[in-house]
């Protein structure tokens, strides 16, 4: 449902990556966090010949070196603490059909190295075998860095890189196509009318948690609603801007009332309790515990 969309800027990267979907290539999807990717590895898979195979996903930065290449390529009884029996990896488990590979600029480099033999000649060994194997599939790869420098850095292979990115697409962000903001958050709303001036503070935030913070907002919105329409007051203070409510300098206000509200705006836009502490001017402990007491009008 995310994927359907108003913007031409995103269609034209639909159409491209449905074009992709029907040559047997190795595809980079690049891109922020919460824009997409995994839906549009779904969609690639589902428009390829290898639709009807299995679609399999590894998440990359939850595993240690040894624990990620067990589980792209298996292992044998008794190759580490816990290998109880033999057991196939995804790789194994994905033949025929389609290996989505989330966040792949987190892979170790000893599990690049395996993994750089196995988009080029599909051969891999189990952990603890030296018996060669073969899997027919295609890769899918997704990150939301940028892997050219992280080349640069030392941290990814370049023949690596070369090797995923045979066709590469990045998502733009929710930010840069304020054209599907609306219909989505309509969708995500289901029966539950927005009104105009909730839809005018959606479109005018910047959403840098992109189509899974916008779900995430309508769908607590949804849950606070108790009539059958949205309104600002059912926003998180972020988007916002205030919170509902909340006092303006130089009116009838306490001094607390004024500086909760300060707070709270600089906390809405900073990248992290401590940049906000830094702006504030305190301590991030004193931040902490003064976040503590606006809990409730902070969450999201």
């Amino acid at each position: 449902m995310e994927l359907e969309t108003a913007s031409p800027r995103m269609r034209a990267v639909l159409d491209e990556l449905d074009r992709a979907a029907t040559h047997d290539v190795p595809v980079l999807l690049t891109g922020e966090n919460g824009t997409g990717k995994s839906l549009l590895a779904r969609r690639l898979h589902g428009r390829s010949a290898r639709r009807d195979r299995p679609f399999i996903v590894v998440n990359c930065p939850t595993l240690s070196s040894e624990l990620l290449a067990s589980e792209l390529f298996g292992h044998a009884r008794g190759s580490f603490t816990g290998a109880v029996r033999d057991r196939e990896g995804r790789a194994e488990a994905a033949e025929g059909g389609t290996l989505f590979l989330d966040e792949i600029a987190e892979i170790p480099p000893p599990v690049q190295a395996k993994l750089l033999r196995f988009v080029q000649d599909k051969q891999f060994e189990r952990v603890g075998e030296t018996r060669t194997r073969t899997a027919d599939l295609r890769i899918v790869a997704a990150t939301n860095r940028d892997l050219e420098e992280e080349v640069r850095a030392g941290r990814f292979r370049e023949d690596l890189l070369y090797r995923l990115n045979t066709f590469e697409s990045t998502l733009p962000p929710l930010r840069d196509r304020k054209e599907d903001i609306v219909p989505l958050a309509r969708r995500f709303a289901s029966t539950i009318d927005l009104s105009p001036e909730a839809e005018s503070l959606l479109v005018g935030y910047s959403w840098p948690g992109n189509l899974r913070e916008l779900r995430n907002t309508i769908e607590r919105a949804v849950i606070l609603c108790a009539g059958d329409r949205i309104g600002p007051s059912l926003l998180p203070a972020r988007i916002v801007g205030r919170a509902p409510g909340a006092p303006f300098v130089g009116g009838d206000f306490t001094v607390e009332a004024v500086e909760r509200e300060h707070i709270l705006r600089v906390m809405a836009h900073a990248p992290s309790l401590e940049s906000a502490a830094a702006i504030l001017g305190i301590d991030t402990s004193t931040l902490w515990r003064k976040r503590r007491r606006y809990e409730d009008t902070i969450k999201a």
